[in-house]
């Protein structure tokens, strides 16, 4: 017995069976005719929704209700190459793979049910939009782009049926039966307007299997978090596409009308939603495999510091984006990264919001860095150290014009790339970044020196070169004996330097006059703001509360005095220090002490510190031009100090005697020459400071 294909309707519309009478076929034809006038009641189709009445988010509904699991399985690669041929018929884009199928899922039994529901439905939206859901129902199983790509192939039967037909020779005689039976290029044609939606389903048919193929890679949704984006538009693409498989079909048999330029522009509305999630999540993609070459690949062989810049802001040569550029002073480097090469690099990496103290700070070391630059300072040279800012913003649309203000007052190297930056998370991975600035120093074999300097930078400045985590101990070994010293004679003292980004004015004498004079200088300068940089100053007379710590200080200080040789260089410089406090003590009038957070910047005469404190006006505004107050203060002062110094100090007598040099900055016992004294504050030995 042969198996019979019979079809049969109910008023949920044409279904399809296998039934085995003993009796000839029944004609399509006659199934054609009876469906088209028994599929759908006008009763019932009344009841049914217009699917372009319909709002997206009722469509999305109903769709998702009829999605259970997605575990059927099915030949996606090989059905997907099948089908992109059959469409693609009409153009030049056919795979050049060969595909040799001895079985394939679905199977052509199911393939065949769906075209032929396709085929007997009517030519009306409402009874397109039951069918498309009917099919939607017996693809519960199945995953999203499984429903879409195996109805297509469902239409593909009869679409590429009649293109193979239509490309029959004129010798061969049988196909030119068949084709003529079919009524090919008789009675039916493929119009444009089909051939464009056909098109359009093709593409759509490429992006869904991309989604797919993303979607099955397990990335976390908050590096490619587009991909969740293209999810909600994913069962409105495969709606509109069965819709539209539904509704050419019935137009390329013959039976119905249905105008498929609605639906091509629905579905190509809704397909360019999916695109654009899509293409960014591509974007996402690419910088996720980009940072695992970056990141695990490239970073670990890295062999000098260019290499590294190249990782962190060089995109790759097929991202499309600009090479960004490497300013120094505004003014363009041509050779880029390279001006980096074999030089030790402090990164500066922050965003551009409340970055003022930074910039100042950083322009006042790029200063003292320039300074004597072959100078060498515990085996490094001040001029083998450059400083680069790399801004970090997530989004420059609104923020060039605040990158360009802060671009004019800066005076070191900065990168100009208004466009996320490729190694952004090996900056957070590898240099520990979270938002707040950092200074990390790099050696010019590319490995990272200090994570963070900033810090140090901040209390010690230009004296914590070159930055290393250990140049810290040096230098809290220097000063620590001082504020120690300072604390045991007074409980007031522990509150000053607490703050890094203060200035502590210590001071005291014998002259009364004169610490009362200071003490009103200093006061009107106290809390002073100079264009909107806010110094503060921290005045702490030794003795004020009780005289009895003024001789405590004094004797604790000699005790630190050492006869013997030092025992590294920290210690010879605290010798060289408590010396000089020593000297500054013979000042008749008084002395000062000069400090930044808790690094002492200067120690300084009465005099020339009260005259450097009285001029403020003067020289105030050189503070934002030398970008710290300490650096402008010593300036002024050292000029004031040579003042004092340079004053003749002579004096005759026919007694010797032993006489003190009469000079405030010295103090020394002045030599004997015959009967004339001469002042030995030049030497070495004198108070010159």
């Amino acid at each position: 017995m042969g198996s019979n294909t019979i079809y049969f309707t109910t008023r949920q519309g044409l279904l399809c069976s296998q039934h085995k009478p003993h009796k000839i076929p029944v004609i399509m034809a006659w199934v054609l005719s009876n469906t088209a006038t028994s599929a759908t009641t006008p009763e019932h189709k009344d009841q049914l929704p217009n699917p372009f009445e319909l709002q997206d988010s009722q469509i999305r509904h109903k769709v998702y209700l009829t999605h259970v699991n997605d575990d059927k399985e099915f030949d996606r690669d090989i059905l997907f190459t099948l089908v992109s041929n059959t469409v693609n018929s009409t153009s030049a884009q056919l795979s050049a793979a060969t595909t040799s199928v001895t079985s394939l899922k679905p199977d052509f039994p199911t393939l065949k049910r769906l075209s032929c529901q396709m085929i007997t439905t009517r030519g009306t939206p409402e009874c397109a939009h039951q069918t498309a859901l009917r099919i939607l129902q017996q693809l519960s199983g199945f995953s999203w782009d499984a429903k879409a790509l195996i109805a297509v192939a469902g239409f593909s039967l009869e679409y590429g049926e009649f293109w193979r037909l239509d490309r029959v020779q004129a010798a061969d005689q049988f196909g030119n039966s068949l084709k003529q039976l079919n009524q090919v290029q008789i009675s039916r044609r493929v119009p444009a307007d089909m051939i464009d939606l056909v098109t359009v389903l093709g593409e759509v048919l490429s992006y869904i299997n991309l989604w797919a193929k993303w979607s099955a890679m397990d990335y976390d949704t908050e590096a490619v978090h587009s991909l969740q984006a293209a999810m909600q538009e994913i069962p409105l693409v495969v709606y509109w596409t069965i819709a539209s498989t539904v509704a050419s079909i019935g137009n390329l048999v013959g039976i119905s009308e249905h105008k498929l330029s609605a639906y091509k522009e629905r579905l190509e509305f809704i397909f360019k939603k999916l695109q654009f999630h899509l293409e960014n999540c591509r974007v996402e993609i690419g910088r996720i495999q980009d940072y695992h070459i970056r990141f695990n690949i490239r970073y670990p062989k890295i062999k000098d510091v260019v290499e590294l810049l190249d990782i962190l802001i060089i995109p790759g040569s097929d991202n499309g984006t600009s090479i960004p550029k490497i300013f120094e002073g505004g003014v363009l480097i041509k050779n880029g990264i390279e001006v980096f090469k074999q030089k030790y690099v402090m990164l500066f990496f922050s965003s551009l919001d409340s970055i003022g103290d930074e910039i100042l700070l950083l322009n006042s070391i790029n200063n003292g860095l320039q300074e004597n630059p072959g100078e060498e300072i515990k085996g490094f040279k001040k001029g083998d150290f450059k400083i680069l800012w790399i801004p970090i913003v997530d989004d420059w649309k609104s923020k060039r014009e605040q990158f360009t203000n802060l671009k004019e007052k800066i005076k070191f190297y900065l990168v100009e790339y208004f466009e996320e930056l490729p190694g952004y998370d090996i900056i957070m991975d590898k240099f520990k970044y979270e938002g707040l600035p950092i200074v990390s120093v790099v050696n010019p074999q590319g490995q990272i020196m200090n994570e963070n300097a900033l810090q140090i930078i901040f209390e010690w400045g230009i004296d914590a070169f070159p930055f290393r985590r250990s140049d810290v101990y040096d230098l809290n070994k220097k000063w620590k004996w001082f504020w120690n010293l300072l604390e045991q004679t007074d409980d007031n003292a522990k509150r000053l330097g607490k703050d890094n980004t203060s200035y502590a004015f210590i001071y005291g004498g014998n002259d009364s006059s004169w610490v009362q004079n200071f003490k009103i200088a200093i006061g009107k300068i106290e809390k002073h703001v100079i264009n909107n940089v806010d110094i503060n100053i921290e005045p702490y007379q030794l003795g004020e509360s009780n005289p009895d710590n003024v001789p405590s200080f004094w004797i604790g200080l000699d005790g630190k005095k050492k006869n013997k040789g030092c025992k590294d260089k920290v210690d010879c410089e605290i010798q060289e220090v408590v010396r000089t406090l020593l000297c500054l003590k013979q000042d008749p009038s008084g002395w000062v002490v000069l400090s930044r957070g808790r690094n002492l910047k200067i120690l300084g005469h009465a005099e020339p510190m009260y005259q450097t404190v009285l001029d403020f006006e003067k020289w105030k505004n050189k503070v934002l031009e030398k970008e710290t107050f300490d650096v402008a203060f010593k300036e002024y002062y050292d000029v004031v100090k040579e003042k004092y110094a340079s004053l003749p100090y002579d004096h005759t007598s026919s007694v010797l005697a032993t006489i003190t040099c009469p000079n405030p900055l010295c103090g020394r016992v002045m030599e004997v020459t015959s009967i004339n004294y001469r002042c030995c504050h030049g030497s070495a030995n004198s108070c010159n400071l």
